[in-house]
């Protein structure tokens, strides 16, 4: 991959999203699993009596759940604005635009492998002691990258042209919260409208991070395969639309 050429300004470009994310910060770093926390202790409040006694390890679920969903929403969110955002490297210097989306959505993936390893104390703390089925969780985040890299690639390009995509993407990132498993178990969901709610790869990513940190469960093969598929073609169509776009990126900058 031509990407591998470039390693030195990836990794700087990294480095630098995540110095620029926490460095302004009194807590830094600490906000990123705080976030979760805050935002798990409202639901867990709110929808305890409601869930509680049919969800064991309710406070675990909302926590594997909420950030399992951050490393989407923070990672193309964060990307979208990654183009318009470094416009002097878009048009002074000659390198692949993909890889100043790529460096922010490696930032993001690197924040969320950081709140997953502060949470797992916490499910020794809550009564869980995780099994090896805990050894394939960096996979599970391997399969997810290309989903939000994907789509991160779309964004970015789009943001160029269109200046409402970011509160567009809001509210869609607010709609896709409630419609993944995060707060409420899939149980839950009536049986003839399964199919369709199961064609949410995050959905099945979810589960599986539940199943291996939560449960000790091997994730279904099936699940495994769906998600890989969506993160080839995800990636893939990203890739089109980002390059057939990108010709005009300094111009419309």
């Amino acid at each position: 991959m031509y990407f591998l050429d470039y390693k030195e300004l990836i990794k700087n470009l990294v480095i630098s999203d995540l110095k620029t994310k926490y460095s302004s910060s009194i807590l830094g770093f600490a906000w990123s699993m705080l976030n979760p926390l805050l935002m798990m202790l409202v639901l867990y409040f709110v929808f305890s009596n409601v869930f509680k006694s049919t969800q064991e390890h309710f406070a675990l679920y909302l926590l594997i759940g909420i950030t399992a969903w951050r490393f989407f929403a923070m990672g193309t969110s964060m990307a979208m604005s990654s183009i318009v955002g470094k416009a002097s490297l878009v048009t002074k210097i000659f390198i692949p635009r993909e890889i100043l989306t790529l460096s922010v959505v490696l930032s993001a993936l690197v924040s969320s492998l950081l709140e997953f390893l502060v949470l797992i104390p916490l499910l020794f703390i809550f009564g869980v002691t995780p099994s090896l089925m805990i050894l394939l969780f960096p996979l599970l985040h391997i399969l997810y990258f290309p989903i939000v890299y994907g789509i991160a690639l779309a964004l970015a390009s789009l943001y160029v042209y269109y200046r409402d995509m970011n509160q567009i993407w809001d509210v869609l990132i607010q709609i896709g919260f409630f419609l993944s498993p995060i707060v409420y178990p899939l149980s839950l969901i009536p049986e003839n409208y399964r199919f369709y709610y199961m064609l949410n790869p995050i959905t099945r990513l979810i589960e599986m991070y539940r199943d291996v940190l939560l449960y000790n469960k091997l994730p279904e093969l099936m699940d495994l395969g769906i998600v890989i598929l969506y993160g080839i073609v995800l990636l893939i169509l990203g890739s089109l639309l980002f390059r057939k776009l990108s010709s005009r990126f300094a111009e419309e900058i």
